[in-house]
């Protein structure tokens, strides 16, 4: 019975039972009865124990088939041996049981053998547990067994106590106080704690609201891109930014303001386009008035600033070429876009600008001649032909100027030829020629009229191809002709008064080969529109060096009809100091001097010059009539055959001489007819 309701009890260390704690196994269970020295110890699990006291055969067989049954302690892998400091539990149980050393010995012996122990013999009466586990009852018998001795040593040790207790009193209150003063600390520890779990929590809620508020805005972020990708293009196409619109409205006209205008004539081309188109697209319609408004902006800015400019070139002392540089070819892209959305306004600002240039250089030129026309010059009139008598030349004036005399020969080349060597040399300033007191020819003034005039010419014409590059050339040259007509009727003027009243075959043709020199240059510079105005300049020349070319051989003729056979010996040398015909001089006469001086001027001068020029012919008129004069001088000598060819011979040997360095075609003409001549004569 005691075994039977020992079995049952729970074990002290609330350890499973011992069927509970092991591992499935597919071999039969059997049955497991609790024996006194079987008891759960502290750390140790009930099936590692091999002891078994007890072992009921009836209990075994009748829950396990014959077959299946097997030794005790047969399923225990190890036998586990208790500390030593723990009393065996089997003594314990025999002291508690009232077994003698013996039995104890005998259930050691039957414990190792497996053996089931017997009930013992002097064991007549039941023990009554009172409800109690077997570790109870055990506890409370040694308890009991204890008692007596130690009540006395509980008794010191309270006492101990009380006396320990009153002197950590203080220490123990301060401990206390500590510890109060530690739970409000952490009560407001918990307390804020919990407000930042709270806080946490709130936080924790709103990150979480903006991730998904990011998640959408993502979302519709990606959808735009899809949108922006098929729509952006078409968009672009016809919207144009707010800076191009305030720019153009506001802004000060530059390079920025000039590069928003293109954009804008870029945005108007394509709705233009668009709108001509079959498909109507709503947007394209609403753009329009907005783009058509802007566009009347700029035309309005466009016009302010070219007729500010316009008027800026009729200020005194300006500089029209660095107006026309800096701002007007600049911007010269405001013009054409002024042309393309309102040609009537564009084509009153081109008259205006051609009205102002007009003004402008025919006011300065006309000043500039003025200044010119102060200048001194040297003039030669009929006393100064080749065949005019010597004592009658007359001092030089310039009309309106003091008289002046000539230094020189005004036959004589001299150093005249440095004008056509230098004719890119810079001009004469009007205050310098207004200054000037020295004596000059008239190429002097015309070099420098015309030199101006051609350096502006080029000018001009560049900028007006640049400016109006959409204009045509007939376009061009109307707008050309209109600013330099009166100009170049003023050139003309110019040389009218310089050429009309002077005899100077060298200085006539020296403006002749200046006017030559700039009509190679005009073309050299690729301006064909002052093509009338080279070719007017030469009808003035050309026909007054004709004039003056027959004054001179008329003077020969003249000075050849007053030769007699009488005066034909004082005709012969330059003395003509004797009328004795034997005694006359075979040197040459003075008149070959003076002509060879002359040729050699016209050859230096025509060294570029073909045999289609009028100089070709109006020279071999003057040197036939030379010629003439020279076989009437000779007749002087008498019958002597012989002197007269000397004379003849030494004549045309000093012009020979004279013009022997001179080059070109038509002087070598010269040169090889007069040598011609001389070997006839000496042959």
């Amino acid at each position: 019975m005691w075994l039977d309701r020992l079995s049952n009890q729970p074990t002290p260390s609330g350890s499973p039972p011992v069927g509970q704690n092991r591992s499935y196994s597919p071999a039969p269970r059997r049955s497991m009865h609790l024996a006194p020295g079987s008891l759960a110890r502290p750390g140790y699990s009930p099936r590692s124990s091999s002891l078994s006291l007890v072992s009921r055969s009836s209990t075994s067989n009748t829950s396990l088939p014959g077959g299946t049954r097997i030794s005790n302690g047969s399923t225990l892998k190890q036998q586990i041996t208790p500390p030593e400091f723990v009393e065996d539990p089997s003594a314990i149980l025999g002291k508690i049981l009232g077994l003698s050393s013996n039995a104890d010995e005998s259930i050691n012996d039957n414990a190792g053998t497996g053996a089931v122990l017997a009930k013992p013999l002097g064991f007549e009466k039941e023990i009554a547990f009172n409800g109690l586990s077997l570790q109870d009852f055990v506890d409370g018998t040694i308890d009991g067994e204890k008692e007596g001795c130690d009540g006395e040593r509980h008794s010191l040790l309270n006492m101990q106590s009380v006396e320990e207790y009153d002197k950590e009193k203080d220490k123990l209150e301060d401990l206390h106080r500590s510890i109060t003063a530690c739970d409000e600390v952490l009560k407001s520890v918990e307390i804020s704690l919990t407000s930042f779990q709270k806080d946490l929590e709130h936080v924790s809620a709103e990150i979480e609201t903006l991730q998904n508020r990011s998640s959408a805005l993502n979302t519709r972020l990606e959808n735009r891109k899809v949108v922006e990708k098929l729509l952006g293009p078409a968009v672009e196409e016809i919207s144009i930014a707010p800076t191009i619109v305030k720019v153009i409205s506001e802004g000060p006209i530059d390079e920025t303001w000039l590069k928003a205008l293109i954009e804008l004539e870029k945005r108007s081309k394509v709705i233009d386009t668009k709108l001509k188109g079959s498909e109507k697209i709503k947007a394209i319609t609403d753009v329009k008035p907005l783009l058509d408004n802007l566009t009347a902006k700029a035309i309005e800015r466009i016009r302010d600033y070219l007729a500010a400019q316009i008027k800026s070139l009729r200020s005194p002392n300006i500089n029209a070429q660095f107006i026309q540089q800096q701002t007007l070819i600049r911007y010269k892209d405001l013009y054409g876009f002024l042309s393309r959305h309102h040609q009537q306004l564009a084509e009153d600002l081109g008259q205006a600008y051609i009205n102002t240039m007009r003004w402008y250089y025919f006011n300065n030129f006309t000043r500039y001649r003025q200044a010119l026309d102060k200048m001194l010059l040297y003039q030669v009139d009929r006393h100064d032909a080749l065949g005019a008598d010597q004592s009658t030349q007359r001092a030089t004036k310039a009309p309106g100027t003091r008289p002046v005399q000539a230094s020189h020969d005004a036959n004589n080349i001299g150093r005249r030829m440095d004008i056509l060597k230098n004719s890119n040399a810079a001009v004469v300033s009007s205050y310098v020629a207004e200054e000037d007191k020295t004596s000059h020819h008239i190429e002097t003034p015309f070099r420098n009229f015309n030199q101006a005039l051609i350096d502006n010419v080029s000018t001009e014409y560049s900028f007006l191809t640049e400016f109006f590059s959409f204009s045509s050339f007939p376009q061009m040259s109307r707008r050309f002709t209109e600013i330099f007509d009166p100009t170049f009727n003023l050139g003309h003027s110019l040389v009218k008064d310089l050429v009309d009243t002077t005899y100077d075959c060298l200085g006539i043709l020296l403006c002749v080969r200046l006017n030559q020199h700039y009509a190679f240059e005009l073309q050299r510079r690729k301006v064909p529109v002052a093509d009338g105005y080279i070719n007017g300049t030469n009808m003035l020349l050309w026909p007054r060096f004709q004039v003056a070319m027959d004054l001179h051989c008329e003077s020969i003729r003249l000075l050849a009809s007053t030769v007699s056979s009488r005066s034909a010996a004082s005709k012969l040398s330059f003395t003509g100091n004797t009328s004795d015909a034997t005694k006359q001089s075979t040197a040459p006469h003075y008149l070959t001097q003076r002509f060879g001086q002359f040729l050699y001027g016209i050859l230096s001068i025509s060294y570029e010059a073909g045999d289609d020029e009028p100089v070709f012919n109006s020279l071999g008129r003057l040197r036939n009539e030379y010629e003439a004069f020279l076989v009437k001088a000779s007749k002087g000598a008498g019958t002597d055959t012989k002197k007269r060819e000397r004379f003849l011979a030494n004549n045309y040997a000093l012009v020979l001489t004279i013009i022997a360095d001179t080059e070109g075609k038509l002087a070598q003409e010269q040169q090889q007819h007069f040598e011609e001549l001389k070997k006839a004569l000496e042959a």
